[in-house]
């Protein structure tokens, strides 16, 4: 291999992983300012008066409500209860607990995210023993989209311990008029779940420092190639 083509080649090589680098900073940048969005959003709506039953369902359009505080009363549909798979928690594999809430005086349901549970390891298919929630509850929470989807590789499940769950499939399962939202419970834990929801401001940090380590590679890739294609061989031809 020749000097010449040796030097374009890294040259070449070179443009490819700065541009590379430059494109996921970008990406992980931007991801940061849309949770940055997601966090003033989040603190404006938690500023506002918890919204009732009543007013939950009357919303006009609800997902302008995202992050909203609510208060509701109603029964918890506990034989509706969801458990959506492979959901860590403080890297602890488990399940998020989704129980639809019969509002009082309304014919809707709420989906509710409870918490989290951890999985038994030694027996999968067993489910957590939540307790029956009789008679009428009062929660605090706040408006939140539906759980992301994971991959699945049978397409989606219908048993109780499954890996998504969305607003279509779950009113076709169920028969239930349930709101197009779900809340995000808060407030002290019970039935041994946990609410140790992920803070805005953590993931958002995250993503700024994802993008500072790519656009550090970045310059890296510059200064080594400026060090070793260009300074070095300056000082070569100077040498006598």
């Amino acid at each position: 291999m020749n000097a010449r083509f040796r030097f374009w080649l890294i040259t070449l090589a070179t443009l490819l992983g700065l541009g590379v680098t430059l494109a996921l900073g970008h990406w992980q940048y931007g991801r940061g300012v849309t949770m940055q969005e997601q966090d003033l959003a989040l603190a404006r709506q938690g500023s506002l008066t918890p919204l009732s039953n009543g007013a939950l369902l009357a919303l006009s359009a609800p997902t302008q409500a995202l992050h909203r505080s609510v208060k509701l009363r109603g029964q918890w549909l506990d034989q509706r209860t969801v458990f959506l798979d492979n959901r860590p928690m403080n890297g602890i594999a488990g399940l998020i607990v989704l129980t639809p809430l019969q509002l009082e005086g309304q014919a809707t349901a709420v989906m509710v995210q409870r918490g989290w549970v951890q999985r038994n390891f030694l027996d999968r298919a067993a489910l957590p023993q939540l307790g029956i929630s009789a008679g009428w509850v009062e929660i605090e929470g706040r408006i939140a989209p539906w759980p992301s989807k994971l991959y699945e590789l049978d397409g989606p499940g219908a048993g109780a311990i499954r890996q998504n769950l969305d607003l279509a499939q779950f009113r076709t399962e169920s028969g239930l008029p349930v709101f197009e939202l779900t809340v995000k419970q808060t407030g002290a834990a019970a039935d041994g779940l946990k609410r140790d929801w992920p803070e805005a401001q953590v993931t958002l940090r995250k993503h700024f420092g994802y993008a500072l380590q790519w656009w550090g590679m970045s310059a890296l890739l510059v200064v080594l190639y400026v060090w070793f294609q260009i300074v070095r061989r300056l000082l070569a031809k100077r040498r006598p």
